[in-house]
């Protein structure tokens, strides 16, 4: 069943209030929207940055100023993450009166990896939000996806270096924030279900091969033994990872 905007109605209930009290901590705690006049959520499709644009559509301008709120959707033969069609988020956004900016990205799988097809991504993000004087873009990043960065960066390079919640590019003048850090996925997976979120694949041939879905295994393993190393590892990454990530950047 293909969720309907109208279906998630505010004030949240379940794990929707619990979500939105994490995003609003994470907001506060790190400023996420105190320079941000027009933001836009880098919107996928899939249940991480679907859950962002709601959290966000129903938080800003309650408890937090109000700012323009959009959506950005790049699309291409091998998206990372989703593979809903642009008429379907059309569609969305437009029942939660959300603008919607869409631009294709054409790839092929010669020297094709997560690292190029991220930035490649990012700078077409950007591109649009340049175009229509976006200053800051949210991305669906959630707490797993930071402690699997942690361990990345440990295991690769050495660093122990996690996401940053809250990063200005003074190269293209754009601020990028995470306020899902806190959130668990496990609690957005519960949110999705609940809420009659489709389910969706990722279209790239890489994402069921990549180091971070082993990350994933491994994490899961140790968890049998150790079930708070997600809370541990998150509360770690703030400690120490994301100041090492700050001189990282």
């Amino acid at each position: 069943m293909i969720m309907q905007a109208s279906k998630v109605s505010h004030p949240f209930i379940g794990k929707g209030k619990k979500i939105e009290s994490t995003v609003r901590k994470a907001i506060f705690d790190f400023s996420l929207l105190e320079e941000t006049s027009s933001l836009a959520v880098a919107l996928s499709g899939g249940k991480d940055s679907i859950c962002l644009l709601l959290m966000l559509k129903a938080i800003i301008g309650k408890g937090f100023k109000k700012v323009n709120l959009s959506a950005i959707h790049i699309d291409g033969d091998f998206s990372c993450g989703a593979s809903f069609e642009k008429e379907f988020l059309q569609s969305f956004c437009d029942e939660i009166d959300v603008k919607l900016y869409f631009k294709e990205q054409k790839n092929t799988l010669k020297d094709f990896n997560c690292y190029s097809c991220s930035r490649k991504r990012r700078r077409l993000i950007f591109d649009i939000a340049k175009e229509n004087d976006i200053d800051t873009i949210a991305f669906g990043h959630h707490r797993d996806d930071n402690i699997e960065t942690l361990l990345l960066n440990l295991f690769h390079i050495g660093d122990f270096a996690a996401m940053l919640p809250k990063i200005k590019f003074q190269k293209f003048d754009k601020t990028i924030i995470r306020p899902l850090i806190y959130v668990s996925e496990k609690d957005i997976i519960a949110f999705a279900k609940q809420n009659e979120i489709l389910k969706t694949f990722c279209k790239c041939p890489l994402g069921q091969k990549s180091k971070r879905n082993d990350v994933k295994k491994i994490i899961k393993d140790i968890e049998r033994d150790f079930p708070n190393i997600k809370s541990n590892l998150s509360k770690a990454s703030f400690l120490y990872g994301s100041k090492k990530a700050l001189r990282c950047k």
